[in-house]
C-alpha cells in the first residue's frame, strides 16, 4: 500500500493556480488549468497535467486522451457531469519540437509545488473516491513511487479520507499497440466501476 500523502497548508490570501508561481512551469504556459466539474463529485478524476488542447483552451481532458475518458465513464456507467476532473500539475509542461510543442513529463518538484492546488480542491469538493490517472497523478495523492500495476485494485487512503484507486492515463492507451491497448482499456474500465462502486449509490 502507498503511503498517505500529507496535506499541504491552504494558498496564501490572494493566490490561485492563475497568478502562481511556485514553480516555472506558468512562463511558458499559455494559462493554467484548474479542475472543474461537479461540486458535489463523490469521485474526482486526477491526471497528470493539461495538454495541448488543454493549454489553449482551458479546461481540463478535452483533447483526445479526454475523449477516450468520456467513452470509458460512460461505459462505467458514470456520467462526466457528476464527477471532478483535474490534474496534479496545473501549468502544461512541454519541450519545442519544431514549430510543435511535445508533452514533457513534469518533475517531482513540479508535482510537490502544485500538490497545494490539487490539496486545495480535495479540501472544497470533498470526493468520497478518488481515480490516480497514471503514476504521476498516484505519486502526488499517495507522496511515494508506486506503479500502476501494482497498486491497481488496492484502493489506499488518501490523508483526506477518501478512497484513491489507481488506474492507467487514458493517454496510455493512445500511445499502446494491440493488443497491449486492449488490454490497458479493459484494466482502465475495470479501476472506473471499482470507483462507482466505492462511491456509492449517489454515483
Amino acid at each position: 500500500m502507498a503511503s498517505r500523502s500529507e496535506i499541504p497548508p491552504p494558498p496564501r490570501a490572494g493566490e490561485s493556480p492563475e497568478n502562481c508561481r511556485r514553480c516555472e512551469l506558468w512562463e511558458h504556459a499559455t494559462r493554467a488549468v484548474p479542475g472543474e466539474g461537479a461540486t458535489n463529485a463523490s469521485i474526482m478524476l486526477v491526471g497528470e497535467q493539461p495538454g495541448e488542447s488543454e493549454d489553449r483552451e482551458g479546461h481540463p481532458f478535452v483533447g483526445p486522451a479526454g475523449r477516450l475518458l468520456d467513452q470509458l465513464l460512460e461505459r462505467a456507467a458514470i456520467s462526466r457531469a457528476t464527477v471532478f476532473v483535474t490534474n496534479a500539475v496545473k501549468h502544461f509542461s512541454w519541450e519545442p519540437r519544431g514549430k510543435r510543442r511535445l508533452h514533457k513529463r513534469p518533475q517531482l518538484r513540479h508535482i510537490k509545488a502544485c500538490n497545494i492546488w490539487l490539496a486545495s480542491e480535495i479540501a472544497t469538493h470533498k470526493p468520497r473516491v478518488i481515480v490516480a490517472l497514471g503514476a504521476t497523478a498516484l505519486r502526488a495523492l499517495s507522496g511515494a513511487a508506486s506503479s500502476i500495476a501494482a497498486l491497481r485494485g488496492k484502493p489506499f487512503k488518501h490523508a483526506s479520507g477518501a478512497a484513491v484507486v489507481a488506474t492507467y492515463h487514458p493517454s496510455s492507451i493512445l500511445r499502446a499497440e494491440e493488443p497491449g491497448a486492449s488490454e490497458l482499456t479493459s484494466a482502465m474500465l475495470e479501476d472506473l466501476k471499482l470507483a462507482r462502486q466505492l462511491a456509492g449509490p449517489d454515483e
